[in-house]
């Protein structure tokens, strides 16, 4: 062993280390084993650097704005909106669901684009039943990584395996040849991770305390029940406001009655006035909703409502605002400022009276409509202090056919292989915008780019083992450890090995170093290679230790997760697949 290869294993340690202790952001860890590799000699600069140009990288960062343009095209609520009006707000119905269209998709694209795909879908599913979005993510993530194996254009690896092996002059791997392995792993692998793998997921904070978090203000409004609306006559249980606009009715206010219990079965009338609290950017969307509108808006001019100058805010009433203790009646808000509250928030306390009877206090915040100059007035006076711009854009609901068009024709080039992935996913891009699908700010804005420096970061490490040698050293480690023994504990070494290298390593990356000398040594010892190949791919596929595959980093901020998490959910999954693929491998392609 070389000093540079002790150096770097020391450094694969520290680095897995603080990624598990957390004491900073993922992001930073892994730019700091970037620039320790190059300040110790491990990996020249160019060849550093040159991962975040990597495919996997180009490829994200596509997939990011693809799905940004999902999201603004509507496609993505219209997706959750389907799902839910079939499991309702069940829990388990919608894990179960969730994993069975990620396993469904991931079959037929990569695992890396469902993820993508399904994260905005899964997300806003979560916050409109209430369930902890850490809940939904990573069997979202697990699932989609659990279909790797049932067709060959289900991950890049097995492409990349299947060109290997065509080197030794052996017949590429077919397009379902795996079938008969990866769908039996899928299967076991959702059972699991429905009976017993989302039981072992950590018990994170509740959703009122997700969105304090994030500064998410779930906000009282008013909608008021219009003479035209498609909800008279129905229920509150039949108008899915909770499904479809993550709002919670508090109290329903009718004919200046009592404040009447919203139960599920109160039928809605013409005028009634519904008390309803929901998240800050889910409250304008109630204008795209037909025959409700928000109570305040009703008293507001349509030259207002059109204004182009104006704008939704959030604000924190000052100690010294004249608002403090008093209505918005009593200070003639609307007249004195030009301005409409939209939605009140009162942290930690539950408000359930109409805004205009609410006394307010120091530390409100206020979901304020107004024109720009009056909405500036508002700041300069110190009565209120604001916080932030509430942009909000109707979906582009025209252009949905070409986003959904533009989605799916990525993934028929990569299918068909007309188109590398990346080069799909960067074309399916520059449709996107050239369609008016997403504009080049929104595209920007859509894009994780912690996710992203991690990932570019993780294949310098990669590349480093490569360059260095060490990957290389411990596949014939493998090798001169167990090569004389039974061939099944051989096979369990290089599915082992492809697993260990796949943590810190690309799945390609490890199929590279090892899938050659496993060829090397089945051919020596007398052996099918074409078994440790496939045995291989399952195992260079098996990335549910760590969050550093692309489909597991992608939910892990979103998830609120912490390294460790992957590990306790992810190794009896592991363990599980392990005896899944040593015994039908060997007996679908005989050693």
């Amino acid at each position: 062993m070389t000093y540079q290869i002790a150096l770097l294993l020391f450094i694969i340690v520290i680095s897995l280390t603080l990624f598990s202790l957390e004491q900073a952001p993922a992001d930073i860890v892994a730019v700091g084993i970037l620039l320790t590799l190059i300040l110790t000699g491990l990996l020249p600069s160019n060849t550093a650097f040159s991962s975040f140009g990597s495919d996997a990288v180009i490829m994200i960062f596509g997939l990011f704005v693809l799905t940004s343009a999902l999201v603004h095209t509507g496609v993505v609520d219209m997706v959750g909106s389907a799902i839910l009006k079939r499991t309702g707000d069940s829990e388990s119905g919608l894990i179960a669901m969730v994993m069975a269209i990620s396993a469904t998709l991931s079959a037929l694209m990569s695992n890396t684009a469902t993820t993508a795909f399904l994260l905005p879908v899964t997300i806003s599913m979560a916050r409109k039943t209430e369930i902890d979005q850490s809940k939904l993510l990573m069997p979202l993530a697990f699932s989609a990584i659990l279909a790797s194996s049932v067709t060959v254009v289900s991950t890049s690896t097995n492409i990349v395996i299947s060109g290997l092996i065509s080197r030794y002059d052996m017949r590429p791997i077919g397009m379902f040849e795996m079938t008969l392995v990866g769908i039996p792993i899928v299967l076991v692998g959702l059972a699991y991770m429905f009976f017993i793998g989302r039981h072992l997921m950590p018990e994170r904070e509740g959703s009122e305390d997700l969105f304090e978090e994030f500064g998410i203000e779930r906000y009282l409004t008013e909608l008021l029940i219009l003479p035209d609306s498609p909800l008279i006559g129905k229920t509150l249980g039949e108008s899915a406001l909770g499904r479809d606009l993550d709002l919670t009715v508090l109290r329903v206010v009718r004919d200046k009655q009592p404040y009447l219990p919203p139960s599920a079965d109160l039928t809605l009338e013409e005028g009634d006035l519904l008390l309803v609290k929901g998240p800050r950017d889910e409250i304008p969307k109630i204008k795209d909703v037909t025959g409700v509108d928000i109570e305040a808006e009703v008293k507001l001019s349509l030259s207002d409502l059109q204004s182009k100058h104006t704008v939704i805010v959030e604000a924190i009433v000052l100690p010294n605002s004249p608002l403090v203790g008093r209505t918005l009646k009593q200070v003639w808000f609307r007249q004195r400022y030009r301005a409409q509250v939209l939605g009140v928030s009162r942290r930690g306390r539950r408000i359930a009276r109409k805004i205009s009877q609410i006394p307010f206090r120091a530390g409100d915040q206020l979901l304020i409509q107004g024109d720009r100059r009056n909405i500036a007035r508002l700041d300069e006076n110190n009565t209120f202090r604001m916080i932030g711009t509430v942009e909000y854009e109707r979906p582009n609901l025209e252009r949905a056919p070409f986003a959904i068009a533009t989605f799916a024709g990525v993934f028929v080039a990569v299918a068909l292989d007309i188109l590398a992935l990346p080069v799909a996913v960067l074309t399916g891009v520059l449709m996107a915008l050239l369609t008016g699908c997403i504009t080049s700010d929104e595209a920007y804005r859509g894009v994780e780019w912690k996710a992203l420096i991690v990932i570019g970061s993780m294949l310098a490490l990669g590349s480093a083992m490569e360059h260095t040698g060490t990957a290389e050293l411990l596949a014939t480690g493998i090798v001169d450890l167990i090569g004389q023994t039974h061939p099944v504990w051989l096979l369990t070494g290089f599915f082992g090995l492809s697993l260990l290298l796949t943590q810190p390593m690309s799945n390609q990356a490890a199929a590279v170093v090892v899938v050659p000398v496993a060829i090397q040594t089945a051919s020596q010892v007398g052996l099918n290679p074409r078994t440790f190949a496939i045995m291989i791919a399952v195992g260079a596929s098996c990335s549910y230790l760590t969050p550093l595959e692309p489909a597991c980093l992608i939910v892990y901020g979103p998830g609120r997760y912490r390294f460790a998490d992957f590990l306790k959910v992810g190794a009896l999954l592991t363990v599980l697949v392990y005896i899944l693929a040593i015994a039908l491998v060997p007996m679908l392609w005989p050693l």
